[in-house]
């Protein structure tokens, strides 16, 4: 059951929306979401984008609107719409500039993941075969992105770059939607030892309900993935631990070729998935956004107590989002 004071929040999710899909979401009892403005856009690309976003929340403001801290998902909450937050799963926007970080956040940008599944001007990603670390731009893009309240997101990031953002962001970071590499081998999941320090500095993981990400173990039930996300607190604790399912709203086979294969390929990319495995169908005892509440009843039948499962419903998301974003 969920209590006046708990707030279910989805820390990343991929892919396009419509209308129907932030009602959906609404009905799920979900208060915050963040959502994908852009995985390869330049500059002019991210504006369009951003653009249609904030018309897409206008013509749904009975059910959303776009929030730009924990004050704005608390007073959404309290008018029975679900906030939203604005980011994106690249860098690319930023073009090499590092006044843009400014202005995208005076546009109302909260979240920004360093690198997509390429590497960029600002580190490597988790699929490069090296991984040379941060930049010495994208120490600078830490920094501007912490000035002015943008959570650091390092999921897709290589290994190396990740452990150098953590390090070097002062404020928590995050990896918004991956799962421990321990329980499912993958090359987008995340080391134990990646995961300990993300939590050393406060930061929060974002355990995936993407069944490429979770694995067919973990994914074959909700008692299944709610194992998962109890052994995740185990490694980072149970106050560094959230949900992002990185599933999609309303995606469409197009979305899904320009996500893995943006303009930088003429062959066929996967992403997450495979040749052996194109598929991307959410998990099956997750039919959409209206099962996430669900979660919750979850994780208590997994022995969490109420104020665990709160955290990690949410809670943990909002700690981070009031400690980050201006």
């Amino acid at each position: 059951m969920k209590t006046p004071d708990t707030i279910y929040v989805d820390g990343m999710e991929s892919g396009s929306f419509d209308s129907g899909t932030l009602r959906t979401i609404r009905s799920g009892h979900v208060d915050c979401i963040t959502v994908t403005c852009g995985f390869w856009g330049d500059a002019l690309e991210s504006l369009d984008s951003i653009a249609q976003w904030r018309e897409l929340i206008e013509e749904n403001s009975d059910v959303a609107g776009i929030a730009r801290n924990a004050d704005d998902i608390r007073r959404l909450r309290s008018e029975n719409r679900t906030a939203v937050l604005l980011g994106f799963q690249n860098t690319s926007s930023l073009q090499g500039r590092i006044r843009f970080v400014r202005l995208f956040a005076e546009l109302g940008v909260r979240v920004f993941q360093l690198t997509y599944n390429n590497q960029n001007d600002v580190g490597s990603s988790c699929y490069e075969p090296g991984d040379a670390g941060l930049t010495r731009f994208g120490y600078e893009v830490v920094g501007e992105l912490n000035n002015n309240g943008i959570l650091v997101d390092l999921s897709h990031v290589g290994e190396r770059t990740c452990k150098d953002a953590i390090a070097a962001s002062a404020k928590p970071v995050a990896i918004t939607h991956a799962n421990a590499a321990s329980l499912y081998a993958h090359p987008r999941n995340v080391s134990d030892s990646t995961i300990k320090e993300l939590a050393a500095r406060g930061g929060v993981i974002g355990c995936a309900l993407y069944p490429n990400l979770a694995g067919p173990e973990y994914s074959k039930s909700l008692d299944a993935w709610c194992d998962m996300v109890l052994k995740t607190a185990d490694i980072a604790g149970i106050e560094h631990v959230g949900i992002g399912s990185d599933l999609g709203g309303s995606t469409t086979d197009a979305d899904l070729a320009w996500m893995r294969q943006g303009r930088w390929t003429r062959k066929a990319n996967y992403g997450a998935a495979s040749a052996s495995s194109p598929g991307d169908d959410d998990p099956q005892w997750f039919t959409s956004m209206e099962s996430f509440a669900g979660i919750a009843d979850g994780l208590a039948g997994r022995g969490l107590n109420s104020s665990e499962v709160s955290a990690v419903m949410g809670g943990n998301w909002m700690r981070l989002y009031s400690e980050v974003m201006a």
